[in-house]
């Protein structure tokens, strides 16, 4: 999808009116349904205008087109600029721009990684040089018609707030700024020069509408790929932060042996590419002569992986790569260089058929490996023996002296690369509240079906074509066809109904095996394995009444091991008990909808549950009724000349707006105002706002509206404030304001007490939300309100 384009006489254009930056907002919400933040809209503003000075050259073709904003099929990633035309020898070419506002650059020691500013704190990050060529690497591989046409794929990279080019173009990243030359301010002519070099005429042949209508071929699969990996073939184009996860894997590996025992914790969701870095790391470890072993609780992805390479390697040597997580029992200590754990949510405390063996998977394989990595997403724990957390990880690793280093993924390659179907599936089953309430601008397929012969044609028509689709169900129905082979396990009589849970002998490979599409699995046989298309059955334990999910541990099978030990905890503690097997059973069909990389069919036994996630499912046109802005608000709202102000009411604000203006009063009277309860003392300079993201859920939960005070006299330190500076970039709004805990450290000075640094910190349960420090212009940090309640 792409969301500008244009000659480049009508980007000039729009750039003199003073209105691109709008134009690409507009469109930005248009065609992928997303408001953008204010820190977006500027960079569009700043970085497009610096684009409108190169482009000014009468030499770059007016006839040029320029896109902005394409998205990269079968992937969440957006190219920034794009520029074509035809190159001196009228071949179709094609620019690709990264653009970047960074004015300071660090160099690291890791192939690719740079280190720059980065909300609010240095970190580091892909050097855009290779950002911009692994943009057009995955852009050639996925798209079918570029390689066809043979349209040529240039990228680059401009820094135009960047004045020194010492580290940005270091020897060390020669390799990447070779593919892809980088450009920083006083480059500005030379960028015309490169552009005018691959650009020398006009697009005659709609080479942006060819790329993004192009042919796009299906994206690939870890399992079909492995050998070639094993061999050292590049597979997968390794994107943002899946490559700075891989080269600091690489280096935290060498430092291992060296004595300074590492641990590293990978958080991400499903289709983020844990297991493609986990298997490219296994190779380049390998190949570098260190001990490792790629580990799994789950034995379907091993089984399918050995699988894929028996014929090509000895048993023995595969049966060395790939190990279940009870293995490291009586392991000596740092037996091993490596040891890479997939799917660490799922490991176990004890091990053995019998779960009577060692003490804890987490502690024995911390202690077998020099560096131990964890790939881990929390939200795919699915039974109640499950103790993979980021925390015990973290416990362990303090107690042998082990350094802890965490990182996050969040580039979407399942689903379609579709953020949007994930979070539309945590909203519909209500494991956590989004703005995805439809599928509407979606691009992924989604059906829900009235009868399950219909869910089970639709699949088996789709596995025709690769044998990649399969059906999957809650675990609600007895294996009774284990002991007896024509008994059937699922039965829904009044659709005459009736199939079997996969068979044994297909063991840990039902999902590849040739007609295991006659069958149907469970979690435990397609955890951390994907396909096309997945069709799932949602049982009684999961149904839906007056619109809220209600879970019930009672109706899943006695065979169903996941929930084994819940009867007791009920006895015991059934408040516990109902929590625990709650998040148990919405994240098990949250993994099982999430298998498929491009459709999920649906059905519910229960048909008030299947009415509800049709209509979910629905997609809507533009004249649906808007949510309620004030939804949730559950007090009187008033416009302000019916509003007695600060006796009893206070104004409720954009908080975007708050933080840019700083001045509470210059207009609440185009505001409404609410009516507080008798409880609390209104005074001037109060104010009601919505606090939008997970960065404080341990006190504000995401979509609060909380109450603040302007103008506070009391000190500000250890208090939540909302506070706005230039360098700010928030996580979860991108806006350079931000609602966090205040600590102002103070030196003494010539006698004289100074602010040092301030740094804002989060509260939450949720990875990824690191300290903000404000440190070299403390004085421009704005404190707009103290957080005083949640509303």
């Amino acid at each position: 999808m792409l969301v500008y384009s244009a000659t480049k006489q009508k980007f000039i254009d729009d750039v003199r009116s003073n209105r691109i930056g709008e134009i690409v907002e507009n469109e930005v919400l248009r065609k992928l349904n997303k408001n953008s933040p204010r820190s977006e809209f500027l960079s569009w503003e700043n970085s497009l205008r610096y684009m409108f000075q190169v482009l000014i050259d009468p030499e770059i073709p007016a006839s040029a087109r320029v896109a902005i904003e394409y998205n990269i099929p079968l992937t969440n990633r957006r190219v920034d600029f794009i520029l074509t035309g035809k190159d001196k020898e009228y071949k179709d070419s094609a620019i690709i721009v990264e653009l970047k506002q960074w004015s300071e650059v660090e160099t690291t020691t890791k192939d690719a990684i740079v280190k720059t500013v980065l909300r609010g704190s240095k970190q580091e990050t892909n050097h855009p040089s290779y950002q911009a060529w692994s943009y057009a690497a995955l852009i050639e591989d996925y798209n079918e018609t570029v390689r066809n046409d043979s349209i040529h794929l240039q990228p680059c990279a401009y820094l135009h707030n960047l004045r020194s080019n010492t580290a940005i173009n270091d020897p060390f990243y020669f390799e990447h700024t070779s593919k892809a030359p980088v450009f920083i301010s006083p480059d500005a002519i030379k960028l015309a020069e490169f552009l005018k070099k691959h650009v020398k005429y006009g697009d005659t042949n709609d080479i942006m509408y060819r790329i993004e209508h192009g042919t796009i071929k299906p994206s690939k699969n870890l399992a079909d790929c492995l050998s070639s990996m094993l061999k050292g073939n590049q597979e997968f184009v390794l994107l943002d932060e899946q490559k700075l996860v891989y080269e600091t894997a690489i280096d935290l590996a060498h430092q291992s042996t060296k004595g300074k025992k590492q641990t590293l914790i990978v958080h991400g969701g499903p289709g983020t590419g844990k297991s493609v870095i986990a298997i490219n790391l296994l190779v380049e470890l390998t190949k570098r002569e260190l001990l490792t072993q790629y580990v799994s609780k789950n034995a379907a992805p091993r089984e399918v992986f050995k699988n894929k390479l028996t014929g090509n390697y000895k048993k023995s040597h595969i049966d060395n790569l790939f190990k279940g997580s009870g293995s490291y029992i009586n392991t000596k200590k740092n037996t091993f260089d490596v040891l890479i754990v997939d799917e660490s949510h799922r490991l176990n405390e004890k091990s053995g058929l019998y779960e009577n063996l060692g003490e804890n998977q987490i502690k024995e394989i911390i202690e077998s490996s020099k560096l131990s990595i964890f790939f881990i997403d929390e939200a795919q724990r699915v039974t109640l023996k499950d103790i993979g957390s980021a925390e015990s990880i973290k416990l362990y690793s303090s107690k042998v002296g082990s350094e802890v280093t965490e990182l996050s993924l969040v580039s979407q390659f399942r689903c379609n690369g579709s953020d949007g179907f994930l979070a539309w599936v945590d909203n519909t089953l209500q494991i956590s509240e989004t703005a995805n309430t439809t599928l509407d601008d979606i691009d992924y397929e989604v059906k829900v079906f009235d009868n399950p012969n219909e869910l089970k044609d639709a699949i088996f028509e789709k596995n025709r074509l690769t044998n990649k689709a399969r059906i999957v169900a809650g675990y609600c129905w007895d294996w009774v066809s284990k002991k007896s082979k024509d008994a059937f396990d699922i039965n829904i009589p009044e659709y005459n109904f009736k199939a079997q849970w996969n068979l044994t002998e297909d063991g840990g490979l039902w999902l590849i095996a040739q007609n295991s599409v006659n069958q149907i699995g469970c979690i435990h046989t397609c955890q951390g394995l994907e396909l096309d298309y997945i069709g799932v059955i949602i049982g009684d334990d999961f149904i839906i009444r007056d619109g809220i999910v209600v879970t019930d541990a009672a109706k899943r099978s006695k065979n169903d091991r996941s929930i084994r030990g819940y009867k007791k905890l009920l006895k015991e503690n059934p408040k516990k008990a109902k929590n625990a097997t709650e998040e148990i059973i919405k994240n098990t069909y949250r993994t099982l909808m999430t298998r498929g990389q491009k459709g999920c069919y649906i059905y519910c036994i229960d048909s008030e549950t299947n009415e509800y996630l049709k209509k979910a499912a629905t997609r809507i046109n533009e004249e649906y009724v808007k949510k309620d802005p004030y939804s949730g608000l559950d007090f009187p709202i008033v416009e302000y000349k019916e509003a007695k102000p600060y006796e009893g009411f206070v104004p409720i604000l954009d908080i975007s707006i708050t933080a840019n203006t700083y001045k509470i009063d210059q207009y609440i009277e185009e505001q409404n105002w609410i009516q507080l309860p008798e409880i609390f003392s209104t005074r001037k300079g109060m104010f009601v706002a919505r606090i939008v993201g997970e960065s404080m859920n341990r006190r504000i939960p995401n979509g609060s509206w909380c109450l603040f005070i302007a103008n506070s006299e009391t000190t500000r330190n250890n208090k939540i404030v909302l506070v706005q500076h230039p360098n700010i970039k928030d996580p979860d709004h991108g806006g350079n304001y931000t609602v966090k805990l205040y600590q102002n450290e103070k030196v003494i000075k010539d006698g004289e007490i100074i602010n040092q640094r301030v740094i804002l910190k989060a509260d939450t349960n949720a990875y990824g939300y690191n300290p903000i420090i404000l440190d070299d212009s403390v004085e421009k940090a704005q404190i707009i309100g103290e957080f005083l309640a949640v509303l």
